[in-house]
């Protein structure tokens, strides 16, 4: 199989945000409070239902370690909705490369994936732990040659954490990002995200495993140490080291860039 980029998603998985209430006082009139006062009304329950976007500016995009924009600029962005019950779905989108960077013939400028889960808490040994189960469609409209293996890709996944840390599991319905014959493939990451208590920073730590089944010397590692600072408003600043150890032989793209080599990363996001 000819050499290529192994593709990339966001794949945020749903990370809605419930906003808060402002909360207001005032000082009592300097008269007499009437003999019978009426009771204040109650205030109004509080939605179910949470609606969200996001857009981020990147130095590059980045997904399990590989290249997906060929150390270019990356503008991504998307909505989501959550169910106070647990339920979600949602839509992220980006710019992407490496589909005509692995091929002349290949004209597929964006990624969009598209997901559904289920998130929740529960109490065990005396510790709080967060639960997220679901599926991700990752979807690349363009135009293919004929005899190209579609680079669309639908994942299970499932995860389970407590505190900061949070062990996720992800195992593919299909081919992976066009590989031929890579249908079950799966992806396991251990991701730590831990509040440093000042300046609004969280120090941010992750390791994955890609396995790609029945392509020779494909599966790969990739880490990830970063900080992230809340900047207040909804905007928030990342900055990362990324690396891998993916095999140059196979993840080398058509102009001789080796896709999983070692990076500084950093993005802006805002969120609505």
């Amino acid at each position: 199989m000819k050499k290529l980029a192994f593709a990339v998603s966001a794949a945020i998985l749903c990370g809605c945000a419930t906003g808060a209430f402002a909360q207001s006082s005032g000082d009592a009139a300097a008269t007499p409070a009437p003999a019978a006062a009426a009771p204040a009304a109650d205030a109004a329950p509080a939605s179910p239902h949470t609606f969200t976007a996001n857009v981020t500016l990147a130095t590059e995009y980045r997904y399990r370690g590989l290249m997906q924009t060929n150390r270019h600029p990356a503008i991504q962005g998307g909505f989501d909705y959550a169910h106070e019950s647990g339920f979600y779905v949602g839509n992220w989108n980006s710019n992407i490369s490496w589909l005509s960077d692995s091929s002349s013939q290949v004209s597929a400028p964006i990624e969009m994936d598209f997901y559904g889960g289920f998130k929740n808490t529960f109490a065990l040994a005396g510790l709080d732990w967060n639960y997220d189960v679901g599926v991700l469609q990752y979807y690349y409209p363009g135009d293919y040659p004929t005899g190209f293996t579609r680079p669309h890709t639908t994942e299970l996944y499932g995860g389970i954490g407590s505190g900061p840390v949070f062990l996720k599991y992800s195992h593919a319905l299909t081919n992976l990002f066009g590989f031929n014959d890579s249908k079950n493939s799966f992806y396991i990451d251990l991701s730590a995200n831990v509040p440093l208590n000042f300046w609004d920073l969280t120090f941010n730590a992750h390791v994955g495993y890609q396995k790609v089944q029945h392509v020779t010397d494909a599966s790969y590692t990739d880490w990830k140490v970063g900080l992230t600072k809340d900047l207040g408003k909804g905007f928030s600043l990342a900055v990362a080291y990324i690396d891998t150890n993916a095999n140059r032989s196979v993840y080398t793209n058509t102009s001789g860039r080796y896709v999983g080599r070692a990076t500084a990363w950093a993005s802006l996001t805002k969120t609505f």
